[in-house]
């Protein structure tokens, strides 16, 4: 691996940001469609209310799609091995995501490496950061 690859694809590297945002009701509604997710937690606000919650808000797909972008963008779709989340929080309209990751191992494999991920999208619009969904992906990294 030569030089520039060794500091880009090292333990402790991280993954280009990604921001989605701020998110809107039809943004909910579209990825409803685009999912076949018709639950009307994430579609009807009246709905959504009289069952507890203060507005719609995201599918738990539409957050893992977030950091799935992520991963393409930062080792492309054909080296993803392996993708892992979980959700620790709701998505609501208005919120502004912001995916980041890192690369917390990297193992020789043959024809190149695999590097394993944490990666994690925490809210940013209310300006605590709280987590709404985190994970784990392995990419195939090839010998230049």
């Amino acid at each position: 691996m030569s030089e520039a690859m060794l500091d880009r694809w090292s333990v402790g590297s991280e993954g280009p940001e990604f921001r989605v945002g701020p998110l809107t009701r039809t943004d909910i509604v579209r990825y409803a469609g685009a999912g076949g997710d018709f639950n009307p937690m994430h579609t009807d606000v009246v709905f959504a209310r009289e069952h507890g919650a203060h507005d719609v808000f995201a599918q738990g797909h539409f957050t893992a799609g977030i950091l799935a972008r992520l991963v393409v963008d930062w080792f492309g779709l054909a080296n993803l091995r392996t993708f892992q989340v979980r959700f620790s929080a709701r998505v609501w309209p208005g919120d502004v995501i912001v995916a980041t990751g890192r690369i917390v191992s990297v193992v020789p494999v043959e024809g190149g490496h695999l590097a394993r991920c944490e990666i994690g999208a925490g809210r940013e619009s209310n300006g605590d950061g709280e987590v709404v969904v985190f994970g784990s992906a392995t990419a195939f990294i090839p010998f230049e």
